[in-house]
């Protein structure tokens, strides 16, 4: 599988500390895609920016999508942008994707039939490699969990990532999720003024 479908499965599993956003992990997703585009030689990074080749088309639908999306252009789309721009609701098409090719399956939380549904990783060989990729600690997905607040990954170290244009990556990852982490915050305080003034003193 790819690094973005191993990614969505490593934050399905329980994390009693913090669940992971929407919102963050399809950022984190889109970095992933980027990162297996690189890998596959269809994009190069110069400076900040993504700069596309001509590799045969890639075999997974959801990676073949994001290469069909890139910009052609000059001037490239900056990596930053390009997160925000593919990362919209990436999630959720990641788990409907994933639902529909059997990894993912829908359960009720709670005894009564009526209760909502959490959907979690079927064991299945794909699931099976994602967990020993992340046993294993590989850098890639370790940096790009670590991004969205998944305990386990690296701790005090950072990952051994060997790559300029991963890292840039990477790096655009983190800055994005916490920019994401801001505004909820700005708008939390917002809410909050809002709901006093209603209130009045």
């Amino acid at each position: 599988m790819t690094t973005a479908k191993d990614l969505f499965i490593i934050a399905m599993d329980p994390q009693p500390e913090r669940s992971v956003g929407q919102g963050d992990l399809s950022l984190a997703l889109a970095g992933a895609e980027l990162i297996d585009l690189i890998d596959a030689g269809a994009v190069t990074v110069n400076e900040d920016r993504i700069v596309p080749g001509e590799p045969p088309a890639p075999q997974d639908g959801l990676l073949g999508e994001a290469a069909a999306l890139l910009t052609r252009e000059s001037p490239h789309e900056r990596i930053e942008d390009w997160l925000w721009r593919r990362g919209r609701d990436l999630a959720a098409a990641y788990q409907a994707a994933l639902e529909e090719d059997g990894e993912l399956t829908r359960k009720r939380s709670g005894r009564l039939s009526f209760g909502s549904e959490r959907v979690e990783p079927v064991d299945t060989p794909a699931r099976r490699a994602a967990a020993e990729r992340w046993e294993e600690r590989e850098p890639v997905l370790a940096a790009l969990a670590s991004a969205i607040g998944v305990e386990g990954g690296p701790s005090d170290e950072e990952p051994g990532l060997d790559d300029e244009a991963v890292t840039v990556v990477v790096t655009a990852v983190h800055d994005a999720v916490m920019e994401l982490e801001a505004v909820r915050q700005r708008r939390t305080i917002e809410n909050s003024a809002f709901a006093n003034l209603w209130r009045g003193p």
